[in-house]
């Protein structure tokens, strides 16, 4: 089951579920970058998915039928879930069934139509390193740590991925997880805390304000939305099949780093900043820090942006481009 990458292919029909937001809008480039054919699939249009084929589809409610039928209608022979249950509705704060409906009920759904396709297809779908939960500070999570999800949202995050690791098992379809880290880089989420960064600094130069920020112990690994992006097209066009790959940049950063470093990319002084220190409740453990080896050996995927220019380029994103920042869409 584990070949290694390789890096010619033909291009590939592709529905990018949930292409309008944050993560999907750089895997849409990327793959057309790459000369794929992209579908993008969510609730609503949004400008920047214009170059796309666009199918407005409800995935929350979407019956199986229906599913199958436009992934028949359109030849698609394969699909990368990008949607997210916590930032198709812009926050974190959720109740288990809307958890469930997109991160679990959707993917069964998913799962079931590419079984009833006439030909082989195949799935990506982005997990989320959360789904290990809770672990040793200093630990390198590699593949082989037993995912024991601390919350809600990791526990549909982790059931879903599983639903899929099964159907490939069970030679249903062919596919790989990418359980990534958390993002940051252009266009964020609102819901996501660069997205929230990125608000905080506007206002703060607006108003002429300290840039107010909570900030918490918690050391994680970040990486760049763009570099997530390309680890989907190589899995997308890899022959690697029934792997969960951990994607993060390999580095834990403490949040205070991470915001000092945002406002000096910006252009700013950390004067600016009013740190707040306060212990909020996150989606997982204190600590992340993903072990990308063996997504290294399969895909040959490296991160290759480092968090400052990551960070700069958020922000001139948000300067230049932005209008209301946009949420993943289901």
């Amino acid at each position: 089951m584990t070949t290694p990458h390789r890096p010619a292919h033909p291009p590939r029909r592709v529905a990018v579920l949930g292409g309008t937001g944050w993560v999907g809008r750089h895997v849409c480039a990327a793959l057309a970058a790459r000369g794929d054919d992209v579908l993008v699939v969510a609730r609503h249009p949004a400008p920047h998915i214009r170059p796309y084929a666009f199918e407005p589809l409800d995935l929350a409610h979407a019956g199986q039928g229906r599913i199958t039928g436009l992934l028949s209608e359109r030849r698609i022979d394969t699909v990368v879930n990008a949607t997210d249950a916590l930032n198709a509705t812009d926050g974190w704060a959720r109740a288990d069934e809307d958890l469930d409906a997109v991160n679990v009920a959707l993917v069964h759904r998913l799962l079931a139509a590419l079984g009833e396709l006439p030909w082989r297809s195949r799935v990506v779908h982005i997990g989320t390193l959360h789904e290990y939960g809770d672990v040793p500070p200093g630990t390198l999570i590699d593949e082989q740590v037993p995912p024991r999800p601390g919350s809600a949202y990791a526990r549909t995050k982790l059931a879903g991925s599983q639903a899929v690791l099964d159907a490939v098992r069970t030679g249903r379809t062919d596919g790989l997880v990418l359980r990534a880290s958390n993002v940051c880089g252009p266009h964020p989420s609102p819901a996501s805390f660069p997205g929230k960064l990125v608000g905080m600094l506007r206002r703060a130069l607006a108003d002429d304000e300290p840039m107010t920020v909570v900030l918490t112990g918690a050391r994680r690994d970040f990486v760049d939305v763009r570099d997530l992006a390309d680890a989907v097209v190589r899995a997308v066009h890899s022959p690697a099949t029934g792997h969960a790959l951990n994607i993060g940049s390999g580095r834990a950063v403490d949040i205070r780093t991470l915001v000092r470093l945002f406002v000096t990319a910006a252009g700013h002084s950390t004067d600016l900043i009013d740190e707040r220190t306060r212990d909020v409740a996150g989606l997982g453990g204190a600590w992340t820090r993903a072990d990308i080896t063996l997504a290294g050996r399969l895909l040959g995927w490296h991160p290759r942006t480092g968090l400052a220019e990551s960070l700069g380029d958020m922000w001139t994103a948000a300067t230049t481009t932005d209008g209301p920042l946009q949420a993943e869409e289901a």
